[in-house]
């Protein structure tokens, strides 16, 4: 069944009614853009400063691709556990309608930008890096030392339908040279359920404030499975950051970011040495995936195409390190 998707006309009444602001506050609305699986409405009232997202049945992408609109759900749950763990790094929700897939949350503090948009701009800051592996760490620890929570996240549906199939088999049926080497990293994701995985931990989900503080978003892929994901996912978006650069310094500073993120977070629990084989093909599949990002020439793709086909066509595994070393050559 279809669901009414709320506009920048009708989100107010939407809110007045469900008592989550007052016709008196003046609200003011703002269309958020960036993502491609929500309508995102920023609502400014007297009092709050307020997000809106309501999930979108089909993804804004040009492959079909479809979306089981309770990851809502899921985000609202994922929300209200991270902010416990860190108040000061995650937005608190405010409100969930799950008939319509609607949730709101605070907004993170004016003047905060999209982390994305900095690397892209030139804007890198290897101790963000260091903050993000330092608190992933501790949230996959909580996961797995804290068996009870984990039962709000057992199903992986989600996963599947917006990280394995649009990464790892679209991938795969494109790439029959490569297909065994991609199909034991599924197994390996499929096999694993040892902690609480963020499913969406990008550079365009993390904002950072004017005086550094970082703040993460988009919990809706969060599942029970394998914590490498969460590594690799912002190690792949480094590596294509990478290879859009031709400026030395931002090349050695986002492999500075890489190497602080890993860093911090083997300070507190081990990294799987499959992880630069599982950064390298979420990194393809930034290329050759349902979701391709929009900044690489064509060069450029091709450039990382032969290089992530490379690393998944040899049986070693590298380090991250390595990864970053072999991509500068």
């Amino acid at each position: 069944m279809s669901v009414e998707l709320l506009n920048q006309d009708t989100v107010v009444e939407y809110l007045i009614d469900k008592k989550v602001i007052s016709s008196g506050d003046n609200p003011q609305v703002e269309v958020l853009t960036g993502g491609v699986s929500n309508v995102v409405l920023a609502i400014t009232t007297s009092n709050q400063k307020l997000v809106l997202k309501q999930a979108l049945a089909e993804l804004a992408v040009s492959e079909k691709w479809e979306a089981d609109q309770r990851r809502a759900i899921v985000e609202a749950d994922a929300l209200n556990l991270f902010n416990q763990l860190s108040p000061d790094q995650v937005p608190k929700l405010v409100f969930l309608d799950p008939l319509r897939f609607i949730l709101v949350l605070e907004r993170v503090p004016v003047g905060s930008t999209v982390w994305k948009s900095d690397l892209l701009a030139g804007v890198i800051n290897p101790d963000i890096g260091a903050k993000l592996g330092k608190t992933l760490a501790t949230w996959h620890n909580y996961g797995q030392e804290n068996p009870q929570v984990k039962l709000k996240f057992t199903e992986d549906a989600l996963f599947d339908q917006l990280r394995i199939d649009p990464f790892y088999r679209f991938v795969a049926a494109k790439n029959p040279q490569i297909e065994v080497a991609i199909r034991k990293l599924i197994n390996e994701l499929e096999a694993d359920k040892t902690t609480i995985v963020h499913g969406d931990f990008s550079p365009k989900n993390i904002m950072v404030a004017m005086n550094d503080e970082i703040y993460i978003l988009d919990f809706e892929v969060a599942h029970v499975g394998n914590p490498v994901f969460d590594l690799a996912f912002l190690i792949a978006h480094l590596v294509c950051k990478f290879f859009r650069t031709d400026d030395r310094l931002h090349a050695k500073l986002l492999a500075n970011t890489a190497a602080a993120f890993v860093k911090e977070y083997e300070k507190i629990r081990p990294i799987s040495p499959s992880v630069a084989k599982h950064a390298a093909l979420i990194a393809l599949a930034r290329v050759e995936g349902k979701s391709p990002v929009n900044y690489l020439s064509v060069e450029q793709q091709r450039k990382l195409q032969s290089f992530t086909k490379a690393i998944l066509g040899n049986n070693a595994n590298l380090t991250v390190a390595q990864l970053f070393e072999m991509s500068a050559k």
